[in-house]
């Protein structure tokens, strides 16, 4: 089993883009370039900026995990930022509940 990590990436504009990744590194390389495998939402927002990553398990945990910090505000994606938790901080400080997510 690979372990997969949430990650938080900051545009030149100053926004949020959240997902999940077993290499990050590899991840925000493919975001950043021009007729990469990234995402949409990134292109042509670059230079982007890691601004937050987190171990946190199987990937079905890391889906799960991805659509509550998706649903967060800006500023409680700034908390996660400046605050920078791990593992289950982090499900604590989102209110990770995964029964109710079943």
């Amino acid at each position: 089993m690979q372990d997969w990590h949430i990650y938080l990436v900051r545009t030149r504009y100053g926004s949020l883009y959240t997902g999940i990744a077993t290499d990050v590194a590899r991840r925000l390389a493919e975001h950043e370039q021009v007729n990469g495998r990234g995402a949409k939402y990134l292109r042509s927002k670059g230079p982007l900026e890691l601004a937050y990553q987190a171990k946190i398990g199987d990937r079905a945990l890391a889906l799960k995990v991805e659509c509550c910090i998706k649903k967060l505000s800006k500023d409680q994606k700034e908390s996660i930022v400046t605050t920078t938790p791990s593992g289950q901080d982090l499900l604590d400080l989102i209110g990770f509940d995964e029964a109710s997510m079943a």
